[in-house]
């Protein structure tokens, strides 16, 4: 699918006076394809001049077709993955990852990658014992501290009784002890994130047998970020520590993969001294050499570096990384956060500047790789709509779906093979389930993603004329559209079918009329829209009309569609996500996996 650029603003049906091969005509001028990818459109986002035929008052009715010979990408299966950030073994959720509810939720988003990293990556210390009660540290009112570390006991003899999946259900009360110590534990690891001053972590046994178990019962594949920070006085990567986990998951026979270290630009903050590109990948080819020394990863995916933004310095470090590991990582890994969630607001998500942002970055990244490593897949890690935690009722919200399903789309569009969501749950504002273990809008949106939308991506044609512009000023895409084909995985539609995504950013309803290809094809509707009274600040949202809510701990709704009859034109409603399953098109790129 393609980013459809900024001219698609009206959609009145065409009068009677437009020719019947007015897409066929009007195709080769306005036909989008990879705009982003081509460097000499990528900052042209002006309204192309279009003649407007007798009886039009700058308003038409956009003609939409997709190209269904062949694919322009094609994407991992896994390409919507998760985060779990190390933070929850500070708050204590991590106890509770065997949650029935927790495994519902993120199966529905299998398959994906579970990549368990974060700030406190580098901090993160891995201790070979069982206990988990005499270990585990972080404040708890006294008055409860001691029966609520014992009911974690308690529940974790009964799942070590338990074969296979290990799955419990808490009770209510033991649930909310846990929110009161994380609602305390969230003040001090705010504290920590400000300040850019974390304390040590430790991760025992105990803890990575839940975190795995709950990959595994998941459909999720665990991706391990190692501490890069243990460091030698040369400067070089201190493996003991490393080497003590990958034994004991050998020892497991658990099956992951593995990263080291969490945006390793920042360490000068972070420690008063930097690693530079060239050093750390001295320290990836020794810990590839370490995982070739223990039989059970000797061929274990191993990504990296994760950057931060590409700036001139991280993309120094970058350069410097891909001339000595370049070949020793299996993708190469970068983080991307829109905006300051301190100071974000509701109308930012709206910003079709800040959607553009990432276009720049992908070109950066991409930039390097041709010249290094060219055919090298890279990976989008620890993507949110916000840094520093996110902000409450926004973040969480309705309106950061924006930024979240145009984030996919544009991934796609440009090949970035795999983007990791940060977080599953956690302390902060940018995760996909709140912490009474309700899924958030992202999550449904996230949900309609992965039952929908497969691996291929398709190319978009688009003609439609547009009001003139006033002078000076330039009209931004604020209606988005991209194609794939449908889900294998999806046994409501036969292969041939295709999926478009749209994103109105409009304040006003628009039109669109399927044609070529998809001209008078039976339709199914996924419109996702806020439900309540908080409109974009919602943290509900509903599906058609019918709001969405789990059935019960093991059950997710079925996502119903609203069928269209054939040849009906789209009407896509302002301020909205939708999904349009075009059903029976049997394009020939979709036929086959």
């Amino acid at each position: 699918s393609e980013l459809i650029r900024g001219f698609l603003l009206s959609g009145m049906p065409c009068p009677s006076s437009c020719p019947p091969g007015l897409l066929a005509l009007m195709a080769p001028g306005l036909a989008l394809m990879a705009t982003f990818s081509l460097p000499s459109h990528a900052g042209d986002r002006r309204a192309l001049p279009v003649e407007k035929p007798p009886g039009v008052k700058g308003r038409t009715l956009i003609l939409l077709d997709v190209n269904t010979k062949s694919p322009v990408r094609i994407i991992s299966e896994n390409f919507l993955s998760l985060q779990l950030d190390p933070s929850i073994i500070h708050d204590g959720w991590l106890d509770f990852l065997s949650s029935r509810r927790l495994v519902t939720l993120a199966r529905g988003l299998a398959p994906a990658f579970l990549r368990f990293a974060g700030k406190r990556t580098d901090f993160l210390q891995f201790h070979n014992v069982k206990n988990p009660a005499k270990s585990r540290g972080g404040p708890g009112p006294d008055y409860y501290l001691k029966n609520y570390e014992d009911d974690i006991v308690r529940s974790d003899i009964a799942l070590d009784k338990q074969k296979g999946c290990k799955i419990a259900q808490h009770p209510d009360i033991m649930l909310e002890l846990q929110r009161e110590k994380a609602a305390q534990m969230h003040l001090v690891l705010l504290k920590e994130q400000f300040s850019n001053t974390y304390s040590n972590l430790t991760l025992t046994a105990r803890s990575l047998d839940k975190l795995y178990n709950f990959a595994d019962c998941s459909g999720l594949h665990l991706i391990f970020a190692l501490n890069a920070l243990r460091r030698n006085p040369n400067n070089s990567w201190n493996s003991s520590n490393a080497l003590s986990l990958l034994k004991y998951s050998a020892s497991k026979k658990y099956n992951i993969s593995w990263e080291l270290g969490n945006e390793p630009n920042n360490y000068r903050t972070l420690i008063g001294r930097s690693v530079n590109g060239s050093q750390l990948g001295k320290d990836y080819i020794q810990l590839r050499s370490l995982l070739q020394l223990i039989r059970t990863y000797s061929r274990a995916n191993l990504y990296g570096p994760n950057i931060g933004r590409p700036r001139k310095n991280v993309i120094a470090l970058l350069e410097g990384f891909m001339k000595v590991a370049g070949s020793t990582v299996d993708a190469v890994t970068w983080q991307h956060y829109y905006i300051d969630g301190r100071v974000a607001k509701v109308t930012d998500f709206l910003k079709t500047r800040l959607l553009d942002t990432l276009s720049d970055q992908i070109r950066k990244i991409q930039k390097v790789l041709n010249t290094y490593t060219p055919g090298k897949k890279i990976w989008l890690e620890g993507v949110g709509a916000t840094s520093a935690g996110g902000m409450n009722n926004l973040s969480n919200s309705y309106a950061a779906g924006f930024l979240w399903l145009n984030t996919l789309g544009l991934l796609a569009s440009q090949g970035i093979d795999v983007v990791v969501r940060h977080s599953f749950l956690d302390h902060s504002h940018n995760h996909l389930v709140d912490q009474n273990f309700n899924p958030l809008p992202d999550y449904w949106l996230s949900l309609l993603y992965k039952r929908l939308i497969g691996p291929k991506v398709l190319a978009i044609h688009v003609a439609g004329l547009q009001r003139k512009p006033r002078p000076g000023r330039v009209i931004r895409d604020k209606l988005r559209i991209y194609a794939h084909c449908t889900s294998y995985h999806n046994h409501n539609y036969v292969r041939g079918s295709i999926t478009l995504y749209i994103i109105n950013l409009h304040r006003s309803r628009k039109k669109i009329k399927l044609a070529g290809t998809l001209r008078d094809k039976i339709v199914h509707q996924y419109l996702l829209q806020p439900y309540g009274k908080d409109g974009l600040h919602s943290k509900s949202v509903q599906l058609n009309g019918q709001p969405l809510a789990m059935v019960d701990d093991g059950t997710l709704p079925e996502l119903k569609p609203r069928p269209l009859r054939a040849g009906r034109t789209l009407v896509i409603p302002p301020l909205t996500m939708s999904f349009y399953v075009v059903k029976n098109v049997n394009a020939l790129a979709c036929r086959y996996r």
